[in-house]
This record gives C-alpha cells, sequence and structure tokens, in this order.
C-alpha cells in the first residue's frame, strides 16, 4: 500500500513538473516574436538591469551591454546611458544636455536613432551646434531615483542643461527588490503572477484617475519625495549654473479626452517655485489617438512618432535658452 501511494505522488510529481516545462517552453516560443510587452518589460529587467548597491535607486542599468528587446537594440555606454560612449567634457566642451527620467525617456520600443534625445542632437547639429544631448531614462524610475542616480552616478557628466523628463509616476512609492527566483527565472510564473494582479485590482482610466489624485495629495510620502528630489535638482543646478528644464509628459491612454490636466497642473506650480523652465508635452499631441502614438498594442509607451512630437515641442524651448 506504501509503495503503491508512494508511486502515485511521485507520478502526479513527474507528470505535473512536465506539464509546467511545456507550458514554460510553449510560452517562451510564443514569445519569441517580442510582442508581450510584460514579457518583453520582464526581459529587460533580465538582460540590461542589475540590483544597485544603492537602496533608493533599487536597479540600475548594467554598462557597456545591449539586448535586442521589442524588437529593438538597446545599448549602453560606460556610464549606464542609452547610446554609445560620452565624450570627455575636457574633449567636447560646449553644450552637454543630459536627460533625466525612465523609460519613456530612455525610449521603451523605439529604435536609438529616433529617440527625443537623439533627435534633438540632430536637430542641434543642423544648426551648426556641436550639442551633446545625454540619455539617463532608466525604466521603473520615478523623481527619487533619477535624482539619486544624478547625484551619486552622474555628476561628472558635468552637464550644462538638464531636462526633467517628468511623467505621472514620479510622484509614486516604488518597491525595492528583485522578485522571488521563480519571478526571475520562469515567464510562467510572470505571466500568472500578472494575470492575478490584474485580476484582483481595480483597472481602467477611472481607477487611474483616482489612483494619481490619491498620489498628488500634498501629504502622500511619494508626492513630498518628489518635490524634494526636484528641489535638490533645483538647488544644485543654481549653485552650478546649469539650465533647467521640466518637460511633463502626458498619459498617451486617451489623449483626445484627457483626464490627468490637474497632475500637469500642480507640476506648472512645483517647477515655477523650483525654477525650473515648464514644458507641456501634452499640446504636442494634439488630438491622436492611442493607435497612433503606441510603441505596440499594449504597450503604452510613445513611438517613433511620440518621440518626433516631443523632441520638437522641447528644442523649441532648449534652441532658445540662454
Amino acid at each position: 500500500m506504501l509503495k503503491s501511494t508512494t508511486f502515485s505522488i511521485l507520478a502526479f510529481l513527474i507528470s505535473t513538473a512536465t506539464a509546467v516545462a511545456i507550458a514554460e517552453g510553449t510560452l517562451r516560443l510564443k514569445n519569441s516574436s517580442m510582442r508581450n510587452y510584460d514579457i518583453e518589460m520582464w526581459r529587460y529587467a533580465r538582460e540590461l538591469k542589475v540590483l544597485s548597491d544603492n537602496s533608493t535607486l533599487g536597479h540600475e542599468h548594467i554598462r557597456n551591454t545591449s539586448a535586442i528587446l521589442q524588437s529593438v537594440n538597446i545599448r549602453t555606454n560606460e556610464w549606464g546611458l542609452r547610446g554609445g560612449i560620452v565624450p570627455p567634457v575636457s574633449v567636447s566642451g560646449g553644450r552637454r544636455i543630459l536627460f533625466l527620467g525612465s523609460s519613456i525617456t530612455l525610449g521603451w520600443g523605439v529604435t536609438e536613432e529616433e529617440t527625443l534625445t537623439s533627435r534633438l542632437q540632430e536637430k542641434f547639429a543642423q544648426r551648426g551646434e556641436e550639442v551633446i544631448v545625454l540619455n539617463a531614462g532608466v525604466g521603473n524610475y520615478n523623481a527619487e531615483r533619477f535624482a539619486e542616480l544624478f547625484f551619486t552616478k552622474l555628476k561628472e557628466l558635468e552637464p550644462t542643461d538638464i531636462v526633467v523628463q517628468y511623467f505621472l509616476r514620479d510622484a509614486e512609492k516604488l518597491e525595492t527588490g528583485g522578485g522571488n527566483w521563480l519571478l526571475r527565472n520562469s515567464q510562467l510564473a510572470v505571466t500568472v503572477w500578472i494575470a492575478a494582479n490584474r485580476l484582483f485590482k481595480n483597472t481602467g482610466e477611472e481607477s487611474l484617475v483616482d489612483h494619481y489624485r490619491e498620489v498628488y495629495q500634498p501629504d502622500q510620502p511619494g508626492y513630498l519625495t518628489m518635490k524634494r528630489s526636484l528641489r535638490n535638482i533645483s538647488e544644485y543646478s543654481k549653485s552650478k549654473g546649469i539650465r533647467l528644464f521640466l518637460a511633463m509628459t502626458p498619459d498617451v491612454h486617451n489623449l483626445k479626452n484627457y483626464e490627468f490636466q490637474f497632475v500637469h497642473d500642480k507640476m506648472e506650480n512645483i517647477a515655477t517655485d523650483l525654477n525650473y523652465r515648464y514644458i507641456d508635452l501634452l499640446p504636442a499631441f494634439g488630438a491622436l489617438t492611442s493607435k497612433d502614438v503606441w510603441a505596440m498594442p499594449g504597450d503604452p509607451h510613445p513611438n517613433s512618432l511620440g518621440h518626433e512630437l516631443m523632441a520638437e515641442a522641447i528644442f523649441a524651448f532648449l534652441a532658445d535658452a540662454n
């Protein structure tokens, strides 16, 4: 009887492991098309990020590496920035514009030459100006994290201009940690975890509006940390004579009936108080639809067109700065 029970348990475990292995293999084969946004972001975390020894950062880019993610090559340089080698200040001189932000700044889903930072550098080149535009965008960063990145890793770049490309999430508190072993290594586990989260959490545009109304309450910890982070950048910039800009980037889920103007209004007031030149990028998108500007279905990052529109709007401010 004992042998029979042991054999049954063993058979069950083997069949379960086989079924899981088949499901994992099937998912990996299906996702090899790079059209699953969630899995591509998961691969980004595995292939281009490393846990940071700085708990505030949580994670940072692996330097001098590259990966094909969502069918786009993303490479990092010796500073962990997206792009090629950065000329030393002593060699390049001139104007050095540093962009701080998250995955929108990085240019997720967009080729390097089509990112807003590359487009801006080309626009200056067309005017005969040798301006270096540096892309310090890192996925899943907020204001606290990109400010910390600047002060601990990037000050030596000695920018003449800093552009904070601000997004709604930049006032959120973000969790630190790399997840458990299963989530780091199994596409099946990640898929199940994401599905469960979507099932048990409120979703939809209305719940998102409610969420951000809560995030931007004056007494919220994330909101207070965001303001402190932006103030630190402002005070440092003033002491070094660095030109400072805040480019408010809209959520592109619904541009026709935009629900987040209250965030833009708050950030314009904060930017003005902290001596940032405020750039609202919402008008640049006009009345485009998500199909017009999403990187791909299911991925609400601005595509090449979105980056072109943002670059044009920002260039108007940068070109006239003095």
